[in-house]
């Protein structure tokens, strides 16, 4: 049966954020993830996680500046000393939270420029070294053109590739099946080439990326696949709740843990 992080970035935006936690485990989730937490104290997320008796799931390394449209520094060149210092950032909140799974994002740059394809190697290389010392995985997510337009890696297949090139175990694949069906659509075959790859899995409506409620992507089929495929991590519901997040949870209600 799938395990369900809620994403405090998106969700339960009707709490303060280091309230969210407490809100996400009264509503039946044993984990939470979300984009980023440099904005709070590592101790203070440490906190509101143990508070909870919650999991932490997944974070994201520094973006960058993402007031400014910044999405990520791993493939822009001459950003490397800022990037290395943001793993050194993530660390304190890894040691805070105990997180078996950071995330690093790319940058807004030509997939397809040598300079940024050495940029993101390195970067790549660098950040999982760092983080397997902690035993932490490093997760590579390709992101749709939609939602994030000249995004470095934005096709699951170009992100598969640099998994398997990097020959380091701890880099895994960040399957969101919301980007996949708008990137490639058939989620389920896609699911099932690349799973002995995949670190982590996110869900969304592919319309309007809300609850995970419709046919596009056909959610019940592909948690009972996630299952016959031994998947033991959890599914994070990175979407914006239609209304409130509370009343969202219709969907929910046969998986949460209270249930």
């Amino acid at each position: 049966m799938p395990r369900f992080a809620a994403n405090l970035s998106m969700m339960f935006n009707e709490w303060d954020f280091l309230d969210r936690f407490k809100a996400a485990a009264e509503a039946g989730f044993e984990a939470v993830e979300f984009l980023f937490p440099y904005e709070h104290a590592p101790e203070k997320v440490g906190l509101a996680l143990a508070g909870g008796e919650l999991e932490q799931a997944l974070f994201n390394l520094p973006p960058g500046d993402w007031a400014k449209g910044e999405r990520g520094m791993a493939a822009l060149p001459g950003r490397e000393e800022e990037f290395r210092t943001g793993v050194e950032t993530a660390l304190a909140y890894v040691h805070e939270t105990g997180v078996k799974r950071v995330h690093m994002m790319a940058g807004l740059t030509d997939p397809n420029d040598p300079a940024a394809q050495n940029a993101y190697r390195a970067s790549l290389a660098y950040a999982a070294d760092k983080l397997g010392e902690h035993g932490v995985d490093l997760l590579l997510e390709p992101i749709n053109g939609k939602d994030m337009p000249g995004y470095f890696l934005n096709d699951f297949d170009q992100a598969a590739a640099y998994v398997r090139e990097s020959g380091r175990p701890n880099v895994k694949l960040q399957f969101d099946m919301y980007h996949c069906e708008l990137i490639h659509g058939d989620v389920g075959a896609r699911l099932e080439a690349l799973y002995p790859l995949v670190g982590h899995v996110q869900i969304a409506n592919a319309e309007g990326r809300h609850e995970p409620d419709g046919t596009r992507p056909d959610y019940p089929a592909l948690f009972t696949q996630l299952d016959s495929l031994g998947y033991p991590g959890f599914v994070g519901c990175e979407y914006r709740p239609r209304a409130g997040t509370l009343e969202g949870l219709g969907w929910f209600l046969p998986w949460k843990k209270h249930a």
